[in-house]
């Protein structure tokens, strides 16, 4: 495959923009559903107690290192990286906190050059096989920035979109019958009569 020509590049009058399909989309669009944004923050429990006065919560908290995440990657290379991870849901959309520990990660880079924010956000892709996923960001000039696989299951990606759009871009594919582990902690406390919270599986397409 040839290396994606950026419009930047591109003799004025030859960008080759996709045709509108409709009111929402257009002949190139994959990136399917908005599933998730993310606050990177270097408290995440500071970040957390903001949004409970918001009103979002319960909040569930993990640590995301070599004890919970395999094929860790960074810029294309194994790394050894923690995260200090808190999700909760707003209706069908997921909301997250990131904290970087240790280790390379584009986390701790966004907050070395923009301090605290939202950092990325994540679609569901319509589903569709991880390595199809993987190759339609990269081929569209995006490489994976980082990545890995929480739990044996739930594996992620972010891609290096953020000069192009001005944030990161990540998917996430969570298997039908996805069940959360139980985490470190719930804050402000956990849901009553031990109701889980929801996996937000993704229906694959074929």
């Amino acid at each position: 495959m040839s290396e994606p020509t950026h419009i930047e590049d591109r003799p004025e009058g030859e960008i080759d923009w996709p045709t509108v399909v409709s009111a929402t989309e257009l002949s190139n669009s994959f990136l399917g559903n908005l599933i998730e944004i993310c606050f990177v923050t270097r408290n995440h429990r500071r970040t957390m107690e903001g949004l409970v006065r918001l009103g979002i919560g319960p909040w569930r908290i993990y640590t995301f290192d070599s004890h919970t995440v395999t094929q860790r990657t960074y810029q294309g290379t194994e790394a050894d990286y923690a995260i200090k991870v808190c999700f909760a849901d707003v209706g069908d959309l997921a909301v997250e906190i990131m904290q970087p520990l240790y280790g390379p990660s584009i986390f701790q880079q966004y907050l070395d050059e923009h301090g605290e924010g939202i950092q990325h956000i994540a679609f569901d892709v319509g589903g569709r096989p991880w390595p199809e996923r993987i190759e339609e960001f990269q081929s569209r000039g995006f490489p994976v920035s980082q990545s890995g696989q929480f739990a044996n299951q739930n594996a992620f990606a972010f891609f290096a979109t953020q000069q192009a759009t001005g944030t990161t871009f990540e998917t996430y594919d969570i298997p039908p019958g996805f069940v959360w582990p139980e985490p470190e902690e719930w804050f402000p406390a956990p849901p009553p009569g031990g109701q889980q919270p929801p996996a937000h599986t993704q229906s694959h397409s074929t």
